[in-house]
């Protein structure tokens, strides 16, 4: 069974989200400079954190819209196969992993009943005149 896991990836969306800490940011600074202007020590620590907002939303507005409209994207969507990895939720809540398994071989072989050509097992019609197969 194939399975598949989504993830979080960067997006337009969230770059978005950036451009709105940005301006957040920006008005953070400039209100907490205005509010603690004559407050000492005060009056500059308020102040830094709208510029670390707005440091932190440069570089991922910069990262999220790098990706959104790059070429090569990153994709965070994984679809596996059972074989090759197991569900999580399954080992998490404790289906057991099958022993051994038998795998089914299709029929191979067979003529066509009306034109007499060979066939594939899983074809449905007939290569040589069209008509479909008996199942």
């Amino acid at each position: 069974m194939k399975s598949i896991k989504p993830g979080r990836g960067p997006s337009m969306m969230e770059g978005m989200g950036s451009v709105i800490a940005i301006v957040f940011g920006v008005f953070w600074t400039i209100l907490a400079a205005g509010m603690t202007s004559g407050a000492g020590i005060i009056g500059v620590i308020f102040p830094l954190f709208g510029l670390c907002f707005i440091g932190i939303g440069v570089v991922n507005a910069v990262y999220h819209f790098k990706n959104a409209t790059g070429k090569e994207r990153y994709s965070s969507f994984d679809i596996v196969d059972s074989s090759e990895e197991q569900d999580p939720l399954n080992e998490r809540f404790g289906e057991k992993k099958p022993e051994t398994t038998q795998r089914e071989i299709p029929q191979t072989g067979g003529f066509c009943p009306y034109c007499g050509a060979p066939t594939e097992g899983d074809f449905a019609f007939c290569r040589k005149c069209g008509r479909e197969l008996p199942k």
